[in-house]
C-alpha cells in the first residue's frame, strides 16, 4: 500500500468514526507490506550493485590497463561491435568488430603509459533482470550499449554495440 492510499485509508476511517480500528488495521498492513518489501529491496540494490561494479570494472580495467578487471567482468565470449571516426566532423568508418581476446590486448596497451583522459566515466543501468541487464557506460573513447548475462553467479558483460562520441 502506498501512501496516499493510507492517509486516504485513515482519512476514511477517522471520518466514519473508527480511527483507532481503521488505523490500526491500516498501520499493520502497512507495516506488514512494508517489512516484505525490505527485503527484496535490499536484494534488487544488491543485484544492481553487482551489476554496476562489473560495468566499473570494464570501463576502469581499461582505463588502468587492469586484464585481471577485464577478466572478471567480460565473458569470453564477448562481441564488441562498433563506430569510430577520426574527428567529430570526419565520416564513420565502417563497423568494426572486437573479440575477448582483442580486448585484453588492447587493455594491456590502451593506457599503459597512463597518458590518456580517464575522467571521461558514466555509468547508466537500464534495466537489471534475473538472469540479464543492459548498461551505458560513457567514456573517453565514445558509448558503450552493453549486454550481461550472469554466468555462474556473476555477472559479465556479452554484447557491447558502441560508436565514438556524437559532434556537439
Amino acid at each position: 500500500m502506498n501512501m496516499t492510499k493510507t492517509a486516504l485509508t485513515i482519512g476514511v476511517a477517522a471520518a466514519m468514526g473508527v480511527a483507532g480500528v481503521g488505523f490500526s488495521r491500516v498501520g499493520a498492513a502497512h507495516s506488514a507490506a512494508a517489512q516484505s518489501t525490505a527485503a527484496p529491496a535490499q536484494a534488487d540494490r544488491a543485484v544492481r550493485a553487482a551489476v554496476e561494479a562489473a560495468v566499473l570494472d570494464y570501463v576502469e580495467g581499461i582505463y588502468t590497463s587492469d586484464v585481471t578487471r577485464i577478466e572478471r567482468s567480460v565473458h569470453p565470449q564477448l562481441t564488441k561491435r562498433g563506430f569510430w571516426r577520426d574527428t567529430a566532423t570526419a565520416p564513420w568508418g565502417p563497423q568494426t568488430t572486437m573479440t575477448y581476446d582483442q580486448l585484453i590486448a588492447l587493455t594491456k596497451s590502451w593506457n599503459a603509459k597512463k597518458d590518456r583522459d580517464t575522467t571521461i566515466k558514466r555509468v547508466d543501468i537500464y534495466e537489471v533482470l534475473d538472469q540479464t541487464a543492459s548498461a551505458k557506460v560513457t567514456a573517453m573513447w565514445g558509448i558503450d550499449y552493453m549486454h550481461l548475462a550472469k554466468y555462474d553467479g556473476r555477472w559479465k558483460t556479452i554484447n557491447i554495440v558502441w560508436q565514438a562520441h556524437p559532434a556537439k
